[in-house]
C-alpha cells in the first residue's frame, strides 16, 4: 500500500460508505448518492508551530471518525481507494 504523509496541519481521511438506500427504502444508484460527510482519519500531517514557536497539537488522532464538509479537501487515490487531504481546520467535529 502506498503511504501518503500529509504536510503541516493537514489530515488524510477516507470517506465512510454512502447510504445505498433512501429514507423510503428505495435503492439509489451511485450517481444519485450524496457524498458522505463522515470520514475516518487515516494519517496526520507533520504538524506546525504557532507565532511563538510552540508546537500546535492535533485535535484528532488516527482512527477518529470525523464530520467533514461535503466538498472540502483535495481528492487523492491511494491503491484504488479515494481519500481526501484536508486542513485540520476543515474538520467540523469528531463523531463519538
Amino acid at each position: 500500500m502506498a503511504n501518503i504523509q500529509p504536510l503541516g496541519q493537514r489530515v488524510l481521511v477516507k470517506r465512510l460508505a454512502a447510504e445505498a438506500l433512501s429514507a423510503g427504502g428505495i435503492a439509489l444508484p451511485d450517481s444519485a448518492q450524496e457524498k458522505p460527510q463522515e470520514a475516518e482519519v487515516v494519517s496526520l500531517g507533520t504538524g506546525g508551530k504557532d507565532e511563538d514557536g510552540k508546537t500546535i497539537e492535533f485535535s484528532v488522532k488516527v482512527g477518529d471518525k470525523v464530520l467533514i464538509s461535503k466538498y472540502g479537501g483535495t481528492e487523492v487515490k491511494v491503491d484504488n481507494d479515494e481519500m481526501l487531504i484536508m486542513s485540520e481546520s476543515d474538520i467540523l467535529g469528531i463523531v463519538s
